[in-house]
């Protein structure tokens, strides 16, 4: 193979003139020399056509076939001719080869701070000691530079807040919603910062929010002719949770129906079942002696507060001994109370054993074929519980609050069947749900079909009747009523700015909370 070959295999498209190349085990040596252009002043820009002498710098370059690769370049140094000038000698710079003061290439550059970016400090070390490429991770984090933050903010701009610990310290993300890309990061979530970057950086017209107050007043003060846009994502979790509130609240009317619905149709057992008799387990009798400690209390008048302190529990523990009767604090400590995956059908295992069928396998197949995703152990455990007694039979069991707000918030047409016949037994059980739930179809249509406009009529209409939850979360979109009604109008959402935001969680948790805000903002800017 000619020289010329070598030079355009190496260098490409660079003026430099091969004299030698030494190869061994380990790593390969090219000795080449600079045959360019005379070389320009870098203080005047002068031609330096005039030879002061050579020197060889020693430039690491990318690895070759498996191997360090390290060039000998001899190059220039030139008088400067011009008067003028303070410099009288300076050397040549190879363009895409050698930089100044620099003993790494310009290709490797680029690489090393290509596995900064993506990996860091460490990581990226390792993988550098496996590609051959000669570093640390000092030298690799040094490399990191965060690019210049523009003068003008997005048109269209996302904020959203970003944990560096999870309720303690907080963040912000700017992100360009068109160009889906992070214009920068904020070291706290304050109002008077993020207003301060929307003064040094005018431009946003429009700006997508979640339903924060911080970032709201500091719209209004900053930029008060920005049009803000409330997220349809939140909007929809706001909901979801005032749902869920008024399923909890009416709760008690589920469970009085359940047992109407269980003392109207008495089954006869044709095993006969024996007293169910409460098994001697240390959280049965501790029940037992919570319950009367607490209520011995309370008949001495002492508060709820108090009689918590003395006994070293929960306020809510002491409000829902108070509240509850000692037989239902018993049957939730009785041993053997299915869980998880079998508890939705265990109204239907009790009642078909009732009818005879007591094969574990029998119906375990049978449940199977209704959905049922476990194992046929807790079957087994279960009708075993029947047997003996062990277990209080399941009649009437109610929907949790949080599977009918699923029932409830999915779109319509993707319930199952079976799931439709159990909300409309909810909602003919309870008018109050009824109504939240018909409330929550109404705002959904909106935003489906981005009918802001009707947003101010259905607050009105939800305040006449809704419970008190759903009332709520109408009062809270009047406090916010222009941004709802753009969010529920625009095409615009935050739904890239979530996505950044995941991004920095992996990005943050794979620095492993050590690294500083300036390298985690510097290694989150270049990646976008």
């Amino acid at each position: 193979m000619g020289a010329a070959a070598v030079e355009d295999v190496l260098f490409p498209g660079i003026d430099v003139r091969v004299t030698a190349v030494h190869a061994t085990e380990e790593r390969v040596a090219v000795e080449a020399s600079s045959c360019g252009q005379p070389p320009a002043c870098p203080d005047c820009g002068w031609p330096g056509r005039r030879v002061h002498s050579r020197y060889v710098r020693r430039v690491a370059e990318r690895p070759l076939v498996g191997r360090a690769l390290v060039i000998r370049l001899s190059v220039r140094r030139s008088f400067c001719e011009r008067a003028s000038c303070r410099r009288r000698t300076f050397v040549e710079q190879v363009p895409d080869l050698s930089e100044r003061y620099r003993r790494h290439s310009v290709g490797l550059r680029r690489w090393m701070q290509a596995v900064a970016t993506f990996l860091g400090g460490r990581p990226g070390e390792r993988l550098c000691r496996v590609l051959q490429l000669p570093t640390g991770r000092t030298h690799l984090l040094g490399l990191l530079t965060a690019p210049v933050v523009p003068e003008r903010a997005p048109r269209v701009l996302g904020v959203d807040e970003f944990a560096f610990r999870k309720g303690w310290r907080y963040g912000t993300v700017l992100v360009d919603i068109e160009a889906a890309r992070v214009v920068d990061v904020l070291p706290d979530r304050d109002a008077a910062s993020f207003a301060t970057w929307l003064r040094e950086h005018p431009g946003a017209e429009i700006i997508c929010r979640d339903r924060a107050s911080a970032y709201s007043s500091a719209v209004r003060e900053a930029v008060p002719d920005a049009q803000e846009v409330a997220d349809r994502w939140h909007l929809l979790h706001n909901l979801s949770s005032a749902v869920e509130k008024t399923c909890h609240q009416h709760r008690s009317c589920l469970r009085k129906q359940a047992e109407a619905d269980r003392d109207a149709e008495p089954r006869r057992i044709i095993n006969p079942l024996p007293p169910p008799m409460l098994p001697p387990t240390k959280i049965a009798v501790r029940t037992v002696d919570r319950y009367s400690d607490i209520h011995r209390l309370l008949g001495q008048g002492h508060s709820v507060s108090e009689i918590a302190r003395r006994l070293h529990l929960d306020r809510k523990t002491v409000r829902r001994f108070r509240d509850t009767d000692l037989d239902e604090l018993l049957a939730s400590a009785r041993h053997g109370r299915p869980k998880g995956v079998l508890e939705p059908f265990t109204a239907y295992l009790t009642e078909r054993f009732t009818d005879g069928v007591t094969s574990p396998t029998d119906l375990f197949h049978e449940i199977h074929e209704r959905g049922y995703q476990g194992s046929d152990l807790p079957v087994r455990r279960y009708v075993a519980g029947l047997r003996t007694g062990t277990v209080e039979p399941a009649r009437g069991a109610i929907p949790s609050p949080r599977k009918i707000t699923t029932w409830i918030m999915l779109p319509r047409g993707t319930v199952k069947l079976r799931e439709e016949e159990q909300l409309l037994n909810v909602r003919l059980t309870c008018p109050d749900i009824t109504r939240a739930c018909d409330l929550a179809w109404t705002f959904h249509d909106l935003l489906q079909q981005r009918r802001g406009h009707q947003l101010l009529t259905r607050i009105r209409e939800a305040e006449r009747d809704a419970p008190a939850p759903i009332l709520s979360f109408a009062q809270g979109l009047c406090l916010d009523l222009d941004a709802v009604t753009a969010g529920l109008t625009l095409p615009w959402s935050s739904g890239i700015v979530e996505g950044h935001v995941n991004r920095i969680k992996t990005i943050k948790r794979a620095m492993y909370g050590r690294a500083s805000f300036r390298l985690l903002r510097t290694r989150i800017l270049p990646r976008s």
